[in-house]
């Protein structure tokens, strides 16, 4: 489906025109499919078409400056104006087309007269009216897009199903009821747990109905399957929508959202004997000093509580009867929720106030119980977002957050980064996103730790940082996580001290510390550059001011001579392309394929690493570990410049670019170990079973 609004030119007026993110339907080679929009005159309508897209499809009708274009009139159609119809209830939508199974294929068919009217006969009995405060669809700025309560987000034929399989839910617990009476449960309540607890799970498997089954779910092109609606910790805005059929096979079926539950009381049973339960971190009291782990709310980046109504509405609908305390509200409670929410505060600073106080309370609570035996771990999977001014860069979220860990009394005595996150989700993709989770680890601050000088502060991270940066890379490290790592070691170091002042007597920040931390760590990668060749060391400054674009000749023939080359050397060693005064570095990808490391005279750090990223992209570890092994001792400091390119990506904005290397370094060590189990292979295919030489 593609929402609809009216043309804003006046002259269409009256005519629906679709806002669509993308033609395509699937781009699986040999089985592309795309739908063609087909305009005659004042009227429109979509069909489908097989075979490799045309130019433009896979951008819909979405231009690149953050509008669409009306089909008819080519005119923009802004957001605001978008936002405006919705609001007023005139957004609608049309069916572009209609995915049936084939025999171990997808068939895509144009959209029909009866498919529609199948669709808008849908009469669900039911809608949640709550309102959707704080987490309607939105792209930018805060629009509403016309959804106003959670039922919004559900198609009325998703209405219908979700409310009809929630009501089946209860009937499904008095079948079980009674079977378990009839197979000698006691009618007392023994059967009634029973069936209420099988209940409460198929109240999961509505949850997951609902994620996959709204007006947000999008359709995956390179899976050719329906999205769900959580692809992250947000409800984004979905203009091109699929409604996935709950009783076929395929992606959305009920049957499989049931599967997904009962897989994981069966794949992860528990372990012995346990309990859980909910209380307030900032209060509660433990009688015995225990072992703490956490997850903790990142700031203002989540607001959990809001996202969480979007099932609640339907678990409570479902369970209310089973457990009445629990849904006792008509939404999920807020108001106590550890997030820095400016809308439940009168002012920003009062919402960030209420976080470093709240979080306070509760680290502080952790450190007096947390046993003395074993360190407190805190998951911190949030990244620092750089915050530039006079006193340098900082984070608000990190803090605000190390604020209260150290309030709390806590020295932070390293950094364990985790992989936790799945590389496909959204909010992982792109150069700013972590790809672990960050754990700080925590002990008690002793209470007669010494205080020190803002001097003495620089001093030792200058002396201690590059070691344990050294021990971070060598652990193999993502770039796209090392800053975060490195605050460990750094804020090791601050929080050893009670107190750390400036020479007027006054504390030094948190903020400030991150500042130097930073500062300190982009020294030290810095540094690193003395090490490499003098073409390397070109490309590396050319690539800062200029990525793979083109400069100017004389720029470059400057920069050339500042580092001892020259530019038609480097256009000889096979890493610059230079024609009409204009001069840019070759991307990977057109790197020649035939290159011979053994071969190449003028054999650069640099080279070493894109053509590593060619192959990869081209061949996977597999082929990266046939040239690191013909590469040898060739390949040493090609990590190094890969953190250091990471760098220069992640500041000048260049996710795609960034994204490369960072990947090289993370598949370093599988690289590595079958380019060694490849040599030894080769090693022994020179010798016979006997040790002999072959002949």
């Amino acid at each position: 489906w593609a929402r609809t609004v009216r043309s804003p030119n006046p002259a269409f007026g009256t005519i629906e025109v679709p806002l669509v993110s993308t033609f395509l339907l699937s781009t699986k080679q040999g089985r592309e499919a795309y739908v063609e929009p087909v305009v005659d005159a004042r009227d429109w309508r979509f069909t489908v078409r097989v075979g490799p897209p045309p130019e433009g499809a896979k951008a819909g009708t979405k231009l690149a400056r953050g509008a669409f274009r009306c089909l008819i009139s080519n005119v923009p159609i802004q957001y605001s104006y978008i936002d405006d119809e919705a609001n007023a209830g005139r957004m609608g939508a049309r069916l572009m087309a209609v995915v049936a199974q084939g025999d171990r294929t997808r068939l895509y068919l144009p959209p029909t007269e009866e498919a529609v009217a199948v669709a808008r006969s849908a009469a669900p009995e039911w809608k949640p009216d709550t309102a959707s405060r704080g987490t309607w669809a939105s792209n930018a700025q805060g629009r509403r897009y016309g959804f106003r309560t959670f039922g919004d987000y559900f198609t009325p034929r998703q209405l219908a199903a979700l409310t009809t399989f929630s009501d089946l839910v209860t009937e499904a617990r008095d079948r079980i009821r009674r079977d378990a009476v009839a197979a000698g449960l006691s009618d007392d309540g023994a059967a009634t747990d029973y069936a209420d607890a099988v209940g409460v799970y198929l109240a999961f498997a509505i949850s997951r109905l609902a994620d996959r089954g709204s007006s947000i779910c999008g359709w995956d092109v390179a899976y050719v399957k329906i999205r769900n609606t959580f692809g992250r910790q947000a409800i984004p805005m979905t203009w091109d929508y699929a409604e996935a059929n709950p009783l076929s096979g395929s992606s959305g079926n009920w049957q499989s959202m049931v599967d997904w539950i009962w897989k994981s009381i069966l794949t992860f049973p528990a372990i012995g004997n346990g309990s859980a339960m909910q209380a307030d971190a900032r209060a509660h009291v433990h009688r015995d000093a225990h072992l703490a782990s956490t997850d903790p709310p990142y700031y203002d980046n989540i607001g959990y509580a809001d996202l969480s109504d979007f099932f609640y509405v339907w678990l409570r609908r479902t369970l209310r009867s089973v457990l009445p305390d629990l849904f006792a509200t008509i939404t999920v409670p807020k108001a106590e929720e550890l997030i820095a929410d400016s809308y439940r505060h009168d002012t920003k600073a009062q919402a960030e106030a209420f976080f470093v106080n709240g979080m306070t309370q509760a680290m502080r609570r952790l450190a007096e119980q947390a046993h003395p035996g074993y360190p407190t771990t805190i998951y911190y999977a949030f990244k620092q977002s750089e915050k530039r001014d006079e006193r340098g860069v900082s984070s608000t979220g990190w803090e605000t957050f190390l604020e209260a860990v150290i309030k709390a009394g806590f020295a932070v005595t390293g950094t364990w980064p985790m992989r936790t996150e799945l590389g496909n989700r959204m909010v992982g993709r792109g150069a700013n996103a972590l790809a672990s989770s960050i754990v700080l680890v925590c002990r008690r601050r002793p209470a007669d730790a010494p205080r020190c000088t803002r001097r003495n502060l620089r001093d030792a991270l200058e002396a201690e940082l590059p070691a344990a940066l050294i021990h971070l890379q060598r652990a193999n490290i993502a770039p796209v996580d090392l800053a975060q790592a490195a605050i460990g070691p750094g804020m090791a170091i601050f929080t050893r001290y009670a107190k750390v002042l400036h020479p007027a007597g006054e504390r030094v920040t948190v903020r400030e510390a991150l500042a130097f931390i930073n500062r300190t760590l982009n020294e030290i990668l810095t540094a690193h550059e003395g090490e490499f060749d003098a073409d390397s060391l070109w490309a590396l400054a050319w690539f800062d001011q200029h990525g793979f674009e083109a400069g100017e000749f004389g720029s470059a023939e400057t920069l050339a001579t500042a580092k001892n080359t020259s530019v038609a050397g480097m256009v000889r060693a096979g890493i610059l392309h230079s024609r009409a005064g204009r001069v840019r570095l070759l991307r990977p990808l057109e790197l020649p394929d035939d290159w011979d490391p053994k071969a190449d005279d003028r054999l650069t750090t640099w080279e070493v690493v894109h053509h590593l990223i060619r192959v990869m992209r081209q061949a996977g570890e597999m082929g990266a570990a046939s040239l690191l092994r013909r590469l040898g001792s060739a390949a040493t400091g090609a990590r190094d410049l890969c953190y250091r390119l990471y760098t220069l990506c992640e500041r000048k904005k260049r996710a795609d670019e960034a994204l490369d290397y960072n990947g090289l370094v993370q598949s370093w060590p599988e690289i590595a170990r079958l380019a060694v189990t490849e040599a030894r292979e080769q090693q022994s295919a020179l010798f016979d079973d006997d040790g002999a030489p072959q002949a």
